[in-house]
Formats: C-alpha cells, structure tokens, sequence
C-alpha cells in the first residue's frame, strides 16, 4: 500500500480525532499511542485492533510490532513522520486504532477476584493509568472505575498504563454502590484508603493472615476503593466499605499522591496473600 504522506487527509482527521471522546463514542474505537502501549494491544488483543500506522523508521526500529500485527490480520499502514505526528504528537511514529475496550462487572465477579483496585472520582488520567499500571504489577484480577471517573480510553490514560490496559480486565461506567455491594456479597473485603483511616496498613500486614475479630484481614479477598486526587473519598463513599485504611507518613511529606499510595496498598495485599 502506498506511504500516506498528507497529514490534512481525511482518514489522518479521523485517527487524530479519537483523541477527543465524541469520535471514541461515534467509531467505538479509540486510540493507542506508542510502541509499549500498541505493542501489548497487538499481542493481547489484536483481534480489536483495526489499523497499525507506523512511520519507515518506527517500523525498522519496532519489526517485532509490525510483523506480530500482521501475522494478526491487522492492515499495517506506513507514512511520513509528519502524517504520524498529525495523527498523534505522542505515538513515537507508532499508533493503532482499536475498538473501545467493554469489560462489564459481571464478568469480573464470576472469575471471584481476589485483588480489586476500585478508582472512584477519579479525574486526572495521568494517576488512573498509573493505577491500572501498578495493579498489573501487583497481579491484581481486576480494576473498576466508576461512572464519575476518567474516561478510561482517554490518551493519556492508555498511554500511562503502558500497556497494562491490555493485560487485566478494566471495567467502567459503573456505580460505586453497585461495584461495592456485589464484591460484598461475594465474601470480598472492601477497604477504604484514605489518610484519616482507623487503620494502618503496616499493622494490618503485621497480622495478615491471623487478624483478629474485627480487624481487616489483608490475606483475604480484597477489594481497595481509591478517591479523587483533590479531596478524597466522600464520607457517604467511605460508609460504604467495610474500613478505612491509611497509609502512615513517616516524614515531612504533606501526602502522597494518588497514585503512590494505591500502589503501596495494592502490594500490601498482594503480599499479604502470598
């Protein structure tokens, strides 16, 4: 197939508007940016994938992503650097086209999941992608966000999970109530973080898997709700969960960042159920 050398064609309009959420709803596709992230698109899920575009050079660079999307039936595409970067200024001359990831709840509650990351509030994509990414890390079953949360396919939320978007199942657009009552009725614990909580994480892993009565138990089924970067979890949201957990600061810092404490109560869990 011939280079695409124009970036004001219409089908480079079409790639470059996935960035904005109109064209995700009208297509049911979205975008992926970069070689790591396109990478785990075409290995996991290239069956959703319906273009590869790659510049001569990204495609020299990368044959591993090229030849893997085309042993998948995916079309491969090249063009011009400023074709690329029309389509995507982030992409490192390397974008792909895919349909919008629709992962429902129930499907995650019939595997039992026993390491949940629930993101409630959650706007900023740059921390909800990075959550996806360190609960991948963590070996978590799943991550839920709720309807008041980022838009999952949002550009920098793919790109922040490098990846990871692809390797666990994300569910959004649901209710937190909702969320948190049907992990409950599946006997998961649903724990709270916040930094006012009644219990410390690092007592918590002292008595993981001997907890006393009424002390949360990290070696069991856990689900962890995160809040909004600005203010938290509400009080009616942290009323929903079985307790709240705080990760203690042994410094100066004012708090940590969203991002930071969810991955350190992510591990703490995976550890603790070991």
């Amino acid at each position: 197939m011939p280079q695409l050398t124009n970036p004001r064609a219409e089908r480079v309009k079409a790639v470059r508007a996935l960035a904005g959420r109109p064209a995700r709803s009208r297509s049911g596709r979205f975008l992926v940016e970069g070689p790591q992230s396109v990478r785990e698109a075409v290995r996991e899920t290239a069956t959703r994938v319906h273009d590869l575009y790659v510049t001569e050079q990204a495609a020299a660079r990368y044959p591993e992503i090229v030849a893997a999307a085309s042993a998948r039936g995916v079309v491969v595409r090249t063009g011009t650097p400023d074709v690329l970067d029309a389509m995507s200024p982030d992409g490192q001359g390397v974008v792909a086209v895919a349909d919008l990831l629709a992962v429902p709840l129930d499907a995650v509650l019939a595997r039992v999941p026993r390491l949940v990351a629930v993101l409630a509030h959650v706007r900023d994509p740059g921390n909800a992608g990075t959550v996806v990414r360190a609960a991948d890390a963590a070996g978590a079953s799943a991550v839920v966000l709720t309807r008041e949360s980022v838009d999952v396919h949002n550009p920098k939320v793919v790109r922040s999970t490098a990846g990871s978007l692809f390797h666990l199942p994300v569910v959004a657009g649901v209710g937190l109530e909702e969320t948190v009552g049907a992990l409950r009725e599946l006997g998961v614990t649903v724990l709270a973080a916040d930094g006012t909580g009644e219990h410390d994480i690092d007592d918590l892993l002292d008595v993981a898997g001997a907890a006393p009565a009424g002390v949360p138990d990290l070696a069991a089924p856990t689900a962890w709700v995160f809040g909004n970067e600005a203010w938290g979890l509400r009080d009616e949201d942290r009323a929903l969960t079985d307790a709240v957990v705080r990760v203690p600061i042994r410094g100066r810092a004012e708090s940590l960042n969203l991002a930071t404490a969810a991955t350190v109560c992510l591990y703490a869990s995976a550890r603790a159920q070991r």
